[in-house]
């Protein structure tokens, strides 16, 4: 079989994938396939004056051989036996095999080679083979983190500041044992105010999506703003989450208010079914030990954790807090809206600043939400209610048009 030389073919293996960072199998696909390309463009150009037309499909069946300890490559195409040959690319005469084997039939398939010869390759085909290998090596990058990441989307990462670019925070992500980082990007709208960015500082990041396809940029997209974060934090804090003990049922987060004079808040909701623990309790931990570590990760975020409940009364009460609430309406089941009186001295603490508590408890329980001063509410109903009636007005007479 012929061969077109390499010459330094194992070593140039070896350099492109130490600088490239690829394990060497994924230096050898790409170099497959740009090979396979040039010759794609060789034959191309081959029959330009023959004005053929090749489909995207055309070359499906050529593939190439690379020979580390020859230090070479060799192009062979896969055919199919026929009676009569209309396609020499794909096709090949039952007579023609069968003089060197008896046994071949019409239908079967035969590997052939098909190399050109080194000076036929061509100068444009060697550049071609050139682009598109820095391709394929870019391709191969993309797949082999597509593959390690894409099974834990949606959990916490350990990420170091690597450098800035626009306003966005390009972050180094560990990758397997033995391999080398991996860049990730968290952008503006996924970061925190309360957080410093420096260059070599550590966060923990909720890994929020790995990109596919071709697109500039890191393909790893991470955040600290996500409501995940805050929820996988809690998990590694709290045994009795990872045990399935406890549950979080639910979380509504702020990360980034509308307002810079309000700060980030998150709120959770918790359960469990058993009856000696309390949800709340195991969240929070001894002397406030469990919650205090997710406050400080976050940087200073308020985090209030609260007990879920059926009834939705007592969860939109639970999800207010920390305010005292006196009484819940449920005015609207269906529209799911609800009246809530507390006193006066808690309106504001219920409202929130800028409303950011009642904000979150209606996004964390899902229930349109109005508050009231109690005494003021019970005061304008009791007056409304001893409002006496409007008068009725009295009944006039219309002329007739008739004369008596």
């Amino acid at each position: 079989m012929s061969l077109v030389n390499l010459p330094g073919l194992r070593q140039m293996i070896t350099e492109i994938s130490n600088q490239h960072r690829l394990p060497e199998d994924a230096v050898r696909e790409a170099l497959r396939e740009a090979l396979l390309k040039g010759y794609e463009r060789y034959r191309r150009s081959q029959m330009m004056d023959k004005k053929q037309v090749f489909g995207e499909d055309y070359f499906e069946n050529f593939e190439v051989e690379l020979d580390v300890d020859e230090e070479g490559f060799r192009v062979l195409s896969t055919k199919i036996i026929v009676e009569e040959i209309e396609d020499t690319d794909h096709h090949i005469s039952l007579q023609e095999v069968q003089e060197v084997t008896s046994e071949a039939q019409v239908g079967d398939s035969v590997v052939l080679d098909v190399t050109p010869d080194k000076q036929e390759f061509g100068r444009m085909a060697a550049i071609q083979t050139k682009q598109v290998l820095l391709q394929k090596l870019r391709d191969q990058q993309r797949k082999l983190i597509q593959e390690e990441f894409k099974d834990i989307e949606d959990q916490v990462i350990q990420a170091k500041v690597l450098r800035f670019e626009r306003q966005s925070v390009i972050m180094a992500v560990n990758s397997e044992f033995g391999k080398p980082e991996v860049e990730a990007e968290l952008p503006k709208r996924e970061q925190l105010p309360n957080d410093t960015y420096r260059v070599n500082a550590t966060f923990k990041v909720y890994l929020k999506k790995v990109r596919e396809g071709v697109h500039r940029g890191p393909q790893l997209i991470v955040s600290r703003a996500a409501a995940g974060l805050v929820v996988e934090l809690f998990a590694t804090e709290v045994p009795e989450i990872e045990e399935e003990i406890v549950r979080i049922v639910a979380v509504a987060r702020e990360a980034n208010p509308p307002s810079r004079h309000v700060g980030p808040r998150t709120k959770i909701s918790v359960d469990t079914l058993e009856r000696d623990v309390d949800p709340v309790g195991a969240c929070i931990g001894a002397r406030g030990s469990r919650i205090q570590a997710v406050v400080n990760e976050l940087r200073g975020e308020k985090i209030d954790a609260i007990r879920w409940s059926p009834d939705p009364a007592t969860y939109i009460a639970n999800a207010l807090s920390p305010a005292r609430v006196d009484e819940v309406f449920l005015l609207d089941p269906e529209e799911r809206q609800a009246l809530v009186l507390v006193p006066e001295d808690q309106l504001s603490l219920a409202i929130g600043k800028e409303g950011q508590n009642v904000r979150l408890a209606a996004r964390l329980t899902g229930w349109k939400i109005d508050i009231k001063d109690t005494v003021r509410y019970r005061a304008d109903q009791s007056l409304s209610q001893q409002a006496p009636p409007p008068p009725i007005p009295e009944p006039t007479l219309e002329p007739t048009g008739e004369e008596e």
